[in-house]
C-alpha cells in the first residue's frame, strides 16, 4: 500500500486561528459565575483569571521550545514519548482519547445544542426522543461519587452528535479545507468577543447593577483565599485550554520549528488578553452578586441583556453558536492527529496510522466521532471533565518538566527556539500547577481521584497490548 505522508498547507495565519479557535468556546460566557461564587468578590474574579493567562502563556512558551525539537505530528504525545519512553507518551494518548479529546467534543457538541435552543424552542436537553434511562450515583467512598447518569438521545444531544459527524466529514477533506473553516469562523467569533467588550465599555447598562463588595457564602464552604484561587482554576484552565492544539498538526504546519512556537505565544497571548477584558465588562454591567447569580450561569447572556434586553440576550446566544461551531472544528481538526502518530508506533489501533488520498487521518476521524457522539448520549460530559482536569494537568506539568529534562540529558538537540527566562519560567509553571493539584486533591476529591484511576488504566492496557503484540 503506498505510503502516504501529510501534506504543508498551514501557515502562521492558520496556526494562530487554530490556537484561537480551539481556545474559545462557551466557557468564558460562563464559567466566572462559579468563580465569583467562591471567591466572593469582582477582585477575585479578575485575579483567578490572571493567574489563568500567566500559566497558559508559561505552559504555552515552554511547549514553544519542545514544538522546536520535535517538529512532527502529535504534539503532547511525542514529547512526551521522547522525553519519557513509550508508557507515558500511551498513557496520555489513552487518556486523551477516553476523557481529554472526546469528552470535550461532546461537551462541545452539546453545549451547541442547548444555545440552538434559544432560536428552536423544541432544542433542548429535557425533550427526549429516546429514553432516559436513569443509572444512580455509585459511591467507592463516601467523598468520591460516580453519576448520576441519564442515558439516552434528546435534541439538544442529537443537534450535538450532528455537528460532530458534520465537521468530522468536513476534515476528511484534509487540513486545507477544515484550516479554512477554522480561520472564518475564528475571525467571526473573535471580533463577536472584541465587538462586547467594545459595546460593555462603551455602554450603561439599562439598570445599574449591585454595588456589593461580596457575594454572600455560607460559612461551611468558604476557602481560604490562596486555596480558592487554586480550586477555581478548573472552570477558567478549562475555558483557557486547546491551546497546545496547533502542536498535534505538527506535521501539516509549515516551518514547524519557526511557525508552532511564534502561533503558540501569539495565540495565548491573544485569548488570555480577551478573557481577562471581557470578565472585566462582565463586572462592569453585572457587578459581582449579577455575575454570580446569572441564570443556568449565562454570564455572556446576562450581560448582553442587560445592555440590550432580550434582544441582546438572543444576539448572544448566536455568538455563542458561532464561537463554539469554531471550537467544536478545531477539536476536531487537532484531536485524529493524536491517535494517528500513535498508531504509526504501534500504540493503538492499526488502521489509524492510514492517511487517506486527501492526506487526512479519516479512521482516526471516524472512531473520534463515535466515542465522542456515545459520550453525548451519556448526558455526563462535564463530570467526565471534572474527573480528568486532575489527570490532564498532571500531564501539562510533566510535559513542561520535560524541557528541564532534555536541557540536562540532551544538550546537543537543536533549538530554534528556547524557553524565556530559563529555568525560572518552566520552573514557575511546575509550581503553579502541582500546587492547583494539591488544592484539588484535598479541596475536591470527587473530581481528582476518579480522573486519576481513568489515567491509571492505561497501565494495564499498556502492557497487555504489548503482550498481544509480542505474541503476534
Amino acid at each position: 500500500m503506498e505510503q502516504r505522508e501529510y501534506r504543508k498547507h498551514v501557515g502562521l495565519f492558520s496556526a494562530i486561528m487554530l490556537i484561537a479557535g480551539s481556545m474559545i468556546g462557551s466557557g468564558v460566557f460562563i464559567v466566572g459565575a462559579d468563580i465569583t461564587r467562591v471567591g466572593g468578590t469582582g477582585t477575585f474574579l479578575l485575579l483567578a483569571w490572571g493567574l489563568t493567562a500567566v500559566m497558559t502563556i508559561f505552559g504555552a512558551l515552554s511547549y514553544g521550545e519542545l514544538a522546536g525539537i520535535f517538529p512532527k505530528a502529535g504534539g503532547q504525545y511525542t514529547y512526551l514519548r521522547e522525553i519519557y519512553g513509550p508508557l507515558p507518551g500511551f498513557l496520555y494518548g489513552w487518556t486523551f482519547f477516553a476523557i481529554i479529546e472526546c469528552g470535550t467534543i461532546a461537551a462541545v457538541g452539546t453545549a451547541f445544542g442547548k444555545y440552538l435552543g434559544a432560536f428552536l424552542p423544541g432544542v433542548s436537553d429535557g425533550s427526549w426522543l429516546l429514553g432516559p434511562w436513569h443509572i444512580p450515583a455509585w459511591r467507592p467512598i463516601a467523598d468520591i461519587a460516580v453519576g448520576p447518569y441519564d442515558l439516552g438521545i434528546t435534541t439538544a444531544r442529537l443537534s450535538g452528535i450532528a455537528i460532530i459527524v458534520l465537521l468530522s466529514a468536513v476534515n476528511v477533506y484534509g487540513i486545507k479545507l477544515g484550516s479554512r473553516v477554522q480561520n472564518l469562523f475564528t475571525v467571526t467569533k473573535i471580533a463577536c468577543l472584541v465587538g462586547l467588550i467594545l459595546l460593555g465599555l462603551a455602554l450603561a447598562p439599562t439598570h445599574a447593577p449591585s454595588q456589593a463588595p461580596f457575594v454572600p457564602q455560607p460559612a461551611n464552604q468558604a476557602l481560604p483565599f490562596l486555596v480558592a484561587l487554586l480550586v477555581v482554576q478548573t472552570g477558567s484552565l478549562f475555558s483557557a485550554d486547546a491551546w497546545n492544539s496547533v502542536t498535534f498538526i505538527a506535521g501539516e504546519v509549515k516551518e514547524p520549528r519557526r511557525t508552532i512556537p511564534i502561533a503558540l505565544f501569539v495565540g495565548t497571548g491573544l485569548v488570555c488578553g480577551l478573557y481577562i477584558l471581557a470578565n472585566a465588562v462582565f463586572l462592569k454591567v453585572l457587578g459581582a452578586t449579577g455575575i454570580a447569580g446569572a441564570t443556568s450561569d449565562r454570564v455572556g447572556s446576562a450581560a448582553l441583556e442587560a445592555l440590550f434586553g432580550p434582544t441582546g440576550e438572543l444576539v448572544m446566544a448566536g455568538a455563542i453558536l458561532v464561537s463554539v461551531f469554531g471550537c467544536q472544528n478545531g477539536l476536531v481538526l487537532s484531536g485524529a492527529r493524536v491517535y494517528q502518530t500513535m498508531a504509526k508506533d504501534g500504540l493503538f489501533l492499526g488502521r489509524a496510522a492510514q492517511l487517506n488520498a486527501r492526506g487526512a487521518p479519516a479512521f482516526s476521524l471516524a472512531i473520534q466521532a463515535v466515542w465522542a457522539s456515545l459520550l453525548t448520549l451519556s448526558g455526563t460530559y462535564g463530570q467526565l471533565l471534572d474527573y480528568v482536569i486532575f489527570a490532564a494537568l498532571g500531564f501539562y506539568a510533566l510535559t513542561v518538566l520535560g524541557v528541564l529534562v532534555l536541557r540536562v540529558r540532551r544538550p546537543e538537540l537543536q533549538r530554534p527556539v528556547k524557553v524565556f527566562a530559563y529555568p525560572v519560567l518552566p520552573a514557575l509553571y511546575l509550581v503553579g500547577a502541582l500546587a492547583i493539584m494539591a488544592a484539588l486533591l484535598v479541596y475536591r476529591p470527587a473530581f481528582t481521584w476518579p480522573g486519576l484511576a481513568i489515567a491509571a488504566l492505561g497501565v494495564p492496557i499498556y502492557f497487555l497490548r504489548r503482550g498481544i503484540r509480542r505474541r503476534a
